[in-house]
């Protein structure tokens, strides 16, 4: 059973970036692929990234590239997002997710943490 906690959400102007962690205990973190979603108030969870198990393939929807960066330190057993540009629209509720296989939906993941508040402002 791999526990999940996020970290590093905060608030911060358009333009700026921010760094979210997402700290894995109690499974083999380094066996999982891991993602990142998000959900804005009155909307659903929408699919943010994703990384493979080894971390050597990352997901991205298109509306997204080139802005945020998934990563995973498999000896840290740590993931982490950097999103950079950030824009008021990136303001939501950000989760960590953990999987046996890496994928794009939500209901295809196993484990998620309590997620972290991300506001940006104009």
């Amino acid at each position: 059973q791999v526990q999940l906690v996020e970290s590093g959400g905060g608030l911060v102007q358009a333009g700026g970036s921010l760094r979210l962690s997402c700290a894995a205990s109690g499974g083999p973190f380094s066996s999982y692929a891991m993602g990142w979603f998000r959900q804005a108030p009155g909307k659903e969870r929408e699919f943010v990234a994703a990384i493979n198990w080894s971390g050597g393939r990352t997901f991205y929807p298109d509306s997204l590239k080139g802005r945020f960066t998934i990563s995973k330190d498999n000896a840290k057993n740590t993931g982490y997002l950097q999103m950079n540009s950030l824009k008021p629209e990136d303001t939501a509720v950000y989760f960590c997710e953990a999987a046996w296989a890496v994928g794009s939906h939500d209901n295809e993941y196993n484990y998620w943490g309590q997620g972290t508040q991300v506001t940006v402002s104009s």
